[in-house]
């Protein structure tokens, strides 16, 4: 039997353009059952920020896809209208890739899921480049016409955009090459370690088109990549408006909850991170209080430049499954009252994700048996290279683990 279908997301935010704004936020699957548990109290908790809709995300290599539309079906249960992730990755190795996805979308639809974000997808846990399944889709677009071919105008579709570049197509410069950029890729290069990447000029054009490509075959609005930089999200949205790309693009806001974790994401995906932004969090990085008060004066201050650009009035915030943070923040513009004081976050280390399928070079990690370490190396066979923390050898050396992918788990800070 088919559940009642939820509304599509587009339809949504155009209800709401001629009104103040509107946010929405977007939790990963716990590994564990508790956590699980856990985070559908939070769930129940943030229905007070009223948000458009939730999205829950699909991990890499396809890692959770029964359980993040299982997730996807408890949003729709606590009142939330569900947006799920879906990838081009396998979901199992017996089965053709293009029937699993199929699949996966019938369950969606039978369920009332009616909105989708269409990803390639990060690659599985043990690899450093994605690759398509043989007779799979190659990209988002492929999934988009996929959709838009078997399924119609059944299902909402929203897709990925990238303000400072997609990771894969940001590029590490020579010392010539950073001295001689365009005031362009100046106002969208990062630094890390007195290194310059950025995606050039040539590469960023590339970017658009394929952006247009997925919106013109189908995709209802954008959701973009995190950025820490406003400038950069406004000059991407100018840059697509006079590519003739109109739809809604809605500015993906990732919350700063914890020095080590923004400073190994921000790492991973090269984000652009302001001087002053660093300097701060440079300063105050050994209080975990000081780090979250600040995430949400900096969020709130945000907030606020985005929506000065008055484009879409829309907010979306990657809560990394926590809430003070987010409840700081909306409370600040107004959005909420008194959130803040409804903040519980005492299960925030049942908070980790599904496997090891985030856990990148750099991540922490805890092993199987309780101890905490850094990942410095991912092998191609999967065997995952740990320095253990908070154990010292002789001469200040620290034991290395090698470990595989089921013997960790990353841990999401709180």
């Amino acid at each position: 039997m088919t559940a009642m279908a939820d509304p599509k997301i587009i339809d949504l935010i155009r209800a709401e353009e001629e009104k103040d704004g509107w946010t929405s936020l977007e939790f990963f699957p716990p590994k564990s059952a508790e956590g699980v548990k856990n985070l559908t109290k939070r769930m129940e908790r943030m229905k007070v920020t009223k948000p458009l809709f939730t999205d829950v995300t699909w991990g890499a290599g396809g890692s959770t896809a029964d359980l993040s539309t299982t997730i996807a079906k408890t949003m729709r249960d606590v009142g939330y209208v569900a947006n799920l992730h879906m990838t081009c990755t396998n979901m199992g190795d017996d089965i053709d890739p293009i029937t699993a996805i199929k699949n996966a979308l019938d369950e969606a639809k039978d369920a009332g899921i009616r909105n989708i974000v269409a990803l390639r997808g990060d690659p599985p846990h043990g690899q450093d480049e994605w690759t398509a399944a043989e007779g799979g889709f190659t990209c988002a677009l492929d999934l988009v016409k996929f959709m838009r071919k078997n399924y119609g105008d059944e299902f909402g579709i929203s897709v990925a955009g990238y303000p400072e570049g997609h990771p894969k197509a940001i590029t590490q410069l020579t010392e010539e090459e950073a001295n001689n950029m365009t005031a362009a890729e100046k106002g969208r290069c990062s630094m890390r370690d007195g290194v310059t990447y950025v995606c050039k000029d040539e590469d960023y054009e590339k970017e658009l088109i394929y952006l247009k490509e997925k919106v013109d075959a189908g995709s209802d609005f954008i959701m973009t990549q995190m950025f820490f930089d406003t400038a950069v999200y406004g000059t991407f949205v100018k840059d697509c408006r006079a590519r003739g790309i109109t739809c809604p693009i809605v500015p993906g806001l990732m919350c700063i909850n914890a020095y080590r974790g923004f400073m190994n994401m921000t790492k991973f995906c090269r984000t652009r991170v302001p001087e002053s932004l660093l300097a701060k969090m440079e300063e105050i990085k050994d209080d975990v209080d000081a780090v979250k008060a600040f995430g949400v004066s900096f969020g709130i201050q945000m907030c606020k430049d985005i929506l000065s650009y008055n484009d879409t009035k829309g907010l979306h915030f990657y809560t990394l499954n926590l809430e003070k943070v987010v409840y700081g923040i909306l409370d600040g513009l107004g959005i909420t009252n008194s959130a803040s004081k409804k903040t519980d976050e005492s299960d925030a280390k049942s908070m980790q994700a599904v496997g090891s399928a985030w856990a990148r070079v750099g991540d922490n990690i805890k092993t199987s048996y309780g101890g905490l370490g850094t990942v410095t190396d991912i092998r191609e066979d999967g065997t995952t290279v740990v320095l253990l923390d908070k154990w010292d050898l002789a001469n200040g050396q620290r034991p290395t683990l090698y470990l595989r992918p089921n013997a960790y788990t990353k841990v999401m800070a709180a």
